[in-house]
């Protein structure tokens, strides 16, 4: 749980008349900053440089970001935003912190070591949680949050929130009974079978009721009283 020190350069958007369309062409993501003790500004990256970044830091550890070679400022990124079809990265939000206030942030969970359930019992790991929600300084968060599985030696185990190791900075959010993760016994032959078995209606044996709106039944009534 190291923590990393990341750096973006990144440009002032001066204009703003030219298609994102077109700056993403050229590999460069449009984005905005914004956050304590600064005005929102629309600036811009390069998508490899941010591409590495956002590798580093995620979503939960502080991006050192340098607009137009100034002072660095301190940001998280809030929001990644991926065009629908191709998974491309076509605009980013950046959220400048307050160093000496807490914040909260979500750590992604990284599931490491080996469940003797898993291995020895043929079970299958379910993963109820990807991520945990904290409450810590800036300087505090971590990239990642280690969940050892080695303690899911049986069927009956599991693993909760409060199971999960963090530093003495950091506060979790998250219901501490909330489970992480377990392990499902294997399907046996028989349910198998039980399974292939199970009869599938058919859709002519569903019986369709319809009832009529009340509105055309208090229209018939009325036309029944008029005549």
């Amino acid at each position: 749980m190291t923590q990393r020190t990341t750096e973006l350069q990144a440009q002032t958007r001066t204009q703003m008349q030219k298609a994102t369309k077109l700056l993403r062409a050229e590999g460069i993501i449009p984005a905005q900053v914004y956050g304590h003790g600064t005005e929102p500004r629309s600036v811009q990256v390069r998508a490899l440089d941010f591409q590495k970044a956002y590798r580093s830091a995620g979503e939960s550890t502080l991006v050192r970001l340098i607009v137009d070679g100034q002072e660095p400022l301190s940001v998280l990124i809030q929001q990644v935003q991926h065009h629908p079809l191709h998974e491309q990265i076509v605009h980013v939000d950046f959220y400048k912190v307050n160093l000496k206030e807490k914040t909260t942030a979500e750590i992604p969970l990284v599931f490491e070591g080996e469940s003797k359930a898993v291995k020895e019992l043929s079970g299958v790991l379910v993963k109820s949680l990807d991520h945990v929600e904290v409450e810590c300084l800036p300087t505090d968060l971590v990239h990642e949050l280690i969940v050892d599985i080695s303690k899911l030696s049986t069927f009956e185990d599991a693993i909760t929130v409060a199971d999960i190791v963090v530093p003495s900075t950091i506060t979790i959010l998250t219901k501490l009974e909330e489970v992480v993760a377990t392990v499902q016994p294997p399907i046996s032959e028989a349910e198998l079978k039980a399974l292939d078995e199970k009869p599938v209606e058919a859709v002519e044996t569903v019986e369709v009721v319809t009832t009529k709106p009340q509105e055309d039944e208090k229209d018939s009534t009325q036309e029944g009283s008029a005549s």
